[in-house]
C-alpha cells in the first residue's frame, strides 16, 4: 500500500496565507499524479488543485485561481499547496491523493486516485 500525509493545516484569519504539504510513501510507482480535494460540513468533496508527476502540468478550480498555487518536488514525492488570501469559504477539511499517472494528464475526478491522505484541517475565520 501507499501512505499518503498532509500537514499544514491550521486556524487563520481571513487574507492570511497557509501552506499545506503531502508526502507520499510505500509501494513505488515510477510517476505519481497528484492533487488535493477540500470537503466541508455537509458538503461533497470538491476539486482544488492537481499535478503531474513532472509537475509541467497543473489544474485548479475556478474557485481558488489567482490565490493557490500547486507545486510539487519529483524526488521526494512530495506535493504542496500555497494559499493565500485565504477566505471564510475556503474552511474545510483539505485531502491530498495521489495515484500512478495518467498519459493525458493529472485527474481532477476523486474517483480517479487510489490513494488518500488522513485530512488536515484549515479553518478561515472571518
Amino acid at each position: 500500500q501507499v501512505h499518503v500525509v498532509e500537514s499544514g493545516g491550521g486556524l487563520v484569519q481571513a487574507g492570511g496565507s497557509l501552506r499545506l504539504s503531502c508526502a507520499a510513501s510505500g509501494r513505488t510507482f515510477s510517476r505519481y499524479d497528484m492533487g488535493w480535494f477540500r470537503q466541508a460540513p455537509g458538503k461533497e468533496r470538491e476539486f482544488v488543485a492537481a499535478i503531474s508527476w513532472s509537475g509541467g502540468t497543473t489544474y485548479y478550480a475556478d474557485s481558488v485561481k489567482g490565490r493557490f498555487t500547486i507545486s510539487r518536488d519529483v524526488a521526494k514525492i512530495t506535493v504542496y499547496l500555497q494559499m493565500n488570501n485565504l477566505k471564510p469559504e475556503d474552511t474545510a477539511l483539505y485531502y491530498c491523493a495521489a495515484d500512478q499517472s495518467r498519459d493525458w494528464g493529472p485527474p481532477v475526478d476523486s474517483t480517479e486516485y487510489n490513494y488518500w491522505g488522513q485530512g488536515t484541517q484549515v479553518t478561515v475565520s472571518s
